[in-house]
């Protein structure tokens, strides 16, 4: 039972792989991009725990669903992962937009040169 929290991060964080392999839009839009991007989000949010930590503002919840591997102080590993699938699933959102956005100028382009 200790890793079922990880176990369902990684399958989250596989789905959020699947979507943007689908549809284009965050890795297989941009890998370059991407490869510097979600590191330094997860990064900023694990500087944003690590203060809220020393801090004394957060603290770690141990459950019997996590392992009760901590990465540091107050900070289990699932956090990394967690904060992994918090940032792929923002740039997958983001990317989505912005496909959407293109996709709706793109039909209105046509229908404006179509109309004239």
């Amino acid at each position: 039972m200790g890793f079922s929290y990880l176990i369902a991060l990684l399958v989250s964080i596989t789905g959020m792989v699947v979507l943007d392999r689908r549809f284009g839009l965050f890795f297989w839009r941009d890998a370059r991009r991407a490869s510097i991007v979600l590191p330094l989000g997860v990064a900023f949010f694990l500087l944003w725990d690590v203060l809220g930590i020393a801090l004394g503002i957060f603290f770690r919840g141990q459950t019997q669903f996590m392992t009760g591997v901590l990465v540091g102080t107050e900070l289990p590993i699932e956090e990394v992962f967690f904060l992994t699938l918090l940032c792929y699933n923002t740039m997958n959102a983001y990317g989505a937009a912005v496909l959407l956005l293109e996709r709706r100028r793109a039909t209105r382009s046509r229908a404006g040169s179509a109309a004239g």
